[in-house]
């Protein structure tokens, strides 16, 4: 008998406490002229609502059925802040993913908010690189040995994994995290992550030659680097990963990326959704008997209210009988669902949880005249990048120099911004939970202009993957009280062609030997991301009682003003030429 091995896989990831529907926009073309769409996607209810249509779907079907979470539910919104990891836990029960892989935010605070993490749900938590041999087990917040946790087997020098009925057969399940863990989150000191191509590469041999064929990859690398693992170990069945907050899919139509869904490496499929629960990732999957992958159909999917705003790219009305045009193009979109959800989960939410936010969305900071796009990486259509990552590093600034008047400049990496800022009211809210939803504190330190090029390129090339391996497009600097100008065609070490400081209304070239004051976050200021050459300051001053949006918060009540001034853009970027 030529058994079909089918399976159903429902998939999210980077979700970012995003409870409920999040903000999008995209922009359609229509007879001649560009219009624009704000809507509301995802949340988990409506994830519930989807997630359980397809498990249905696929038991009809006699498919086998995964849901998987790949990483980063932590962080994000005033859920996360106002509950911390509990909301994220029950609610994420409630949704019943087969496993989830440890994200780098779920370990921003250290080993201690996971355990807790840990406690509470009732699925899997994988970590196949997590190497907790040297944990002390005599500390209240250790992990080695949970029930719920699959971490690194230093013995056998292998991840453990879940290993399920697959058919006639079996279908193993490894997660694997960033081995740079300790660069861009906050692990504790006994806690280690190894290397994550070379766990991954000996644990599938180990799996294959137990006669597991079919072997699922829970990623949370980031695509590239899931890319680059496809090709370094062929025998993987598929990889499902997060991160990069990659939506594949060919949303181009719709103003968004044009990526394959199910890209393939070789014969490795690799699907991601995207961010914030915006989209769920559906696909109908079929190997062979020997875990190859035969056939994959599916798609992204946003989950878009029924309510929809419609204006021009200049913001201004359009007729009724346009309106109903481009609704209709964007609804026929293969890549959108409707708005039904999950009436249990919903309550859930909106009893236990959104009253303690309510507060916050009463206090309105002002109105913001325009929409302000967040991208980390500069692009064809931001060739300066984010649009708001420069109006807080400006924030930053200004709040640093009632204490230190002597202050040059501010820094601050692309991940440290969470979302676009779009036109409307501004509340406490919207700070706090969406844009700068990390209370981190400020710092000050003095270093030589050399370190500052060295900084710059740095966390550039990591950025960017220019001939660095980074931790992702977060650590994309944008400055303030300085400019810089970066050329990723140059050789190492030359990228950097040009730094200026803005002093006394004119832009002066930065001395290699010259001493400059700047202000980071404490997080970029520890030398996270790329930043390590920080480290080499002379002095580092910690700002009493001042966080990052407090700084953003204070800028914009103070000055009156959100963000209606034009200065001049700080990031001048060419892109490197793009290797194979």
């Amino acid at each position: 008998m030529n058994t079909r091995y089918t399976l159903s896989l429902a998939h999210i990831n980077d979700t970012h406490s995003n409870f409920e529907a999040s903000a999008v926009q995209f922009s359609l073309a229509h007879q001649g002229c560009q219009y624009k769409i704000n809507a509301k996607s995802g949340g988990y209810a409506r994830l519930s609502f989807q997630i359980n249509q397809a498990r249905q779907a696929a038991k009809a079907k006699s498919n086998a059925f995964l849901f998987l979470h790949a990483g980063d539910s932590f962080q994000g919104t005033l859920y996360f802040r106002e509950f911390q990891g509990s909301a994220n836990a029950h609610l994420l029960n409630l949704l019943a993913p087969d496993a989830m892989v440890l994200g780098n935010h779920e370990i921003d605070a250290g080993n201690g908010p996971v355990q807790a993490f840990l406690n509470r749900i009732e699925f899997p938590l994988l970590a196949g690189n997590m190497d907790l041999s040297q944990e002390d087990l005599t500390k209240p917040g250790r992990l080695n040995g949970h029930p719920m946790l699959y971490d690194y087997d230093a013995e056998l020098k292998l991840a453990k994994v879940i290993v399920k009925p697959f058919h006639d057969t079996q279908l193993a399940i490894v997660g694997i995290t960033l081995d740079q863990m300790a660069l861009i989150a906050r692990p504790d000191p006994d806690t280690h992550f190894i290397d994550a191509i070379a766990t991954t590469e000996r644990t599938v041999k180990h799996l294959k030659a137990q006669g597991i064929h079919h072997i699922i990859v829970l990623s949370h690398l980031g695509l590239d680097q899931d890319r680059e693992l496809a090709n370094l170990v062929p025998d993987i069945s598929l990889i499902v990963g997060g991160h990069s907050h990659t939506l594949q899919g060919d949303f181009n139509v719709l103003g968004l990326s044009q990526l394959a869904y199910g890209e393939r490496q070789g014969g490795t499929a690799i699907v991601h959704a995207g961010k914030y629960a915006e989209t769920l990732g559906l696909a109908e999957i079929e190997f062979d008997q020997s875990g190859k992958l035969t056939s994959l159909s599916g798609n992204n999917f946003f989950m878009l209210d029924d309510e929809l705003e419609i204006t021009t790219l200049a913001d201004e009305a359009v007729p009724n009988h346009i309106q109903h045009q481009l609704e209709t193009l964007l609804r026929n979109h293969p890549g959108i669902l409707g708005n039904e959800q999950d009436d249990n989960l919903d309550s859930v939410i909106q009893t236990q949880y959104r009253p303690a936010l309510d507060a916050l969305e009463s206090q309105v900071l002002g109105h913001v005249p325009r929409d302000f796009i967040h991208t980390r990486l500069p692009s064809r259509h931001h060739p300066h990048g984010s649009e708001i990552a420069p109006w807080v590093s400006r924030s930053m600034y200004k709040m640093a120099k009632k204490q230190i008047p002597e202050l040059d400049f501010a820094l601050h990496n692309a991940g440290g911004v969470r979302q676009s800022l779009t036109r409307g009211q501004l509340t406490m809210a919207d700070v706090l939970g969406r844009i700068l939803p990390f209370e981190l504190p400020l710092v000050a330190y003095q270093l030589k202009g050399a370190h500052l090029f060295d900084i710059l390129e740095s966390c550039i090339n990591g950025a960017t993957n220019n001939d660095a391996t980074g931790t992702g497009a977060g650590s994309f600097p944008y400055p303030y009280g300085i400019r810089y100008f970066y050329d990723g065609t140059q050789a190492q070490g030359q990228r950097i062609t040009k730094i200026e400081l803005h002093k006394q209304g004119q832009w002066r070239a930065i001395c290699p030997d010259s001493l400059y004051i700047g202000v980071s976050t404490a997080y970029t200021a520890s030398g996270k991301e790329g930043y390590h050459g920080l480290l080499n300051a002379l002095w580092f001053k910690n700002l009493p009682k001042t966080t990052l949006p407090e700084a953003f918060v204070d800028f914009i009540g103070e000055k009156g003003h959100l963000l209606t001034e034009n200065f001049p853009p700080n990031v001048h970027y060419i892109r490197h030429a793009v290797k194979g």
